[in-house]
């Protein structure tokens, strides 16, 4: 994966309401008292992060946007409102060398949820991607996770399959629907 391309697709991104910046290890400041709230993790394989010190430099390594491997680009976006500047969330890909997007992720402090800023933000990063050569986007949702479902509808995913045993929460497997996207 070219570091050029890997970067181009992680582009600082606008809607009406929200910023979309390449997610950096300073980001992890404002977002480690959110992430301690315990309702983000009720549908997501996330852990919830100990320490601040150790969520940055974990989010700093991830600035390079390839992974260590060189196979595939991370673009990973730290996701503010416009007007006062305020983390809500995070948006991430990972797209291989065939230019697919194997997965699409996110997640949004609880705060924020039920106001549409979850699909605005989600519609801008897919968008996006498609316009950049990304060809297919593949986002998968665990079963009963109806909030998450709806919003990806609401950005132009549609429902392909349920795959069984596809996740691990808090220690048992889950089944996951399958959401994509393409042009």
């Amino acid at each position: 994966m070219q570091d050029d391309f890997a970067r181009q697709l992680c582009a600082n991104l606008e809607t009406p309401r929200l910023q979309l910046r390449p997610q950096t290890g300073s980001h992890a400041d404002a977002a480690f008292a959110a992430l301690q709230d315990d309702a983000i993790y009720q549908w997501i394989s996330m852990s919830k992060p100990r320490d601040v010190g150790l969520l940055r430099e974990s989010w700093k390594r991830l600035e390079s946007r390839v992974s260590p491997n060189g196979a595939e680009a991370w673009p990973i976006w730290a996701v503010t409102t416009r007007e006062q500047g305020t983390l809500v969330g995070r948006v991430d890909a990972v797209i291989d060398d065939d230019c697919v997007c194997t997965n699409f992720g996110y997640y949004f402090f609880p705060e924020f949820w039920g106001r549409g800023i979850a699909t605005e933000a989600i519609t801008a990063a897919a968008d996006h991607l498609l316009l950049q050569g990304v060809h297919r986007l593949v986002a998968t949702v665990t079963v009963g996770n109806l909030a998450s479902a709806s919003v990806l509808r609401k950005a132009g995913f549609f429902f392909t399959r349920i795959i069984p045993g596809n996740d691990t929460l808090r220690g048992s497997l889950v089944d996951d629907w399958e959401y994509i996207r393409t042009l």
